[in-house]
């Protein structure tokens, strides 16, 4: 499959940089991550959407841990906030005594209810040169360690349904690395799970039944299906946008939530507000 943004529907839109698209209980749920907001909307209704938490800093990836509450990674900050169900927030893990660069993407394993968060490894806004960064793993209490060390920007992860599997992105490398999950949320194993085309920087990610996973380019503007060895079977086309997140939800699970912005400038989407999130059918439902 082949089609254009231009074809999908618009699902939100006025926001500036939307990150972290998950599908949670009938709801759509994302960051606004250059205003530190997450918000919730049903997308079959009517109604706006739903504030559900602010943090300090940029907000980006979110999840959900075994008693029920919700995750935000706070980039600047460095920690993961936890937000009870009275909207209540508190910091979940606070990693700024050992990480010096932004917080990014996250995702918890619902197997154990461990959560896995990458670093940029560097100061991309300030102009840094590049280094590789660190994947760390949180577990329920909030303690962390260090998973995994020397990949270029980890960004969103997924675990691969009906395994312990994880698979994580890794932007300006241009690949989906893979891990084996160990009981004790160590990662081992490490291999290249798919190279991808030439000039693909994944960002965002979900995973759908069969295991394949859709990366967001955000440099070229793609939403591609890749399956393991690098195949791309589906392609969305956001000519002129950066393509940053995407969910698999909606009724049946068919429903690509995708994520754009004209810019990943603050500066930029403070005055133009032009990140929406849309939604397409595709044929493969989320798991």
């Amino acid at each position: 499959m082949h089609i254009s943004l231009d074809s999908a529907t618009d699902v939100v839109t006025g926001i500036r940089f939307p990150e972290g698209n998950r599908w949670h209980e009938g709801r759509l749920w994302y960051s606004d991550m250059h205003t530190g907001e997450v918000f919730s909307i049903d997308p079959t209704s009517d109604t706006a959407p739903r504030l559900e938490a602010t943090v300090a800093g940029q907000s980006s990836g979110l999840g959900w841990l075994a008693d029920g509450r919700l995750v935000i990674s706070s980039m600047e900050s460095r920690t993961v906030v936890a937000v009870d169900d009275d909207g209540t927030s508190s910091v979940f893990a606070d990693l700024s005594a050992v990480e010096p660069s932004l917080l990014n993407d996250l995702v918890v394993d619902e197997a154990t209810g461990r959560t896995y968060i990458g670093a940029f490894g560097y100061d991309l806004y300030g102009g840094e040169d590049l280094r590789p960064g660190p994947l760390y793993v949180i577990d329920q209490d909030g303690s962390f360690r260090l998973a995994a060390e020397g990949l270029v920007f980890p960004n969103s992860a997924n675990v691969l349904p009906g395994t312990r599997t994880l698979v994580v992105s890794e932007t300006w490398g241009g690949r989906l690395t893979a891990f084996d999950i160990e009981p004790d949320g160590s990662l081992t194993g490490r291999r290249e799970w798919a190279a991808l085309p030439e000039g693909v920087t994944p960002d965002g990610s979900t995973v759908d039944r069969d295991g394949a996973i859709w990366v967001c380019s955000v440099d070229t503007g793609e939403f591609l299906r890749v399956v393991e060895g690098g195949e791309v079977t589906d392609r969305t086309d956001a000519p002129g946008q950066c393509a940053i997140d995407c969910a698999l939800g909606g009724e049946d699970g068919r429903t690509l939530y995708l994520a754009t912005a004209d810019s990943y400038d603050p500066a930029t989407t403070a005055q133009t507000r032009a990140g929406r999130i849309s939604a397409v059918r595709v044929s493969v439902p989320g798991w």
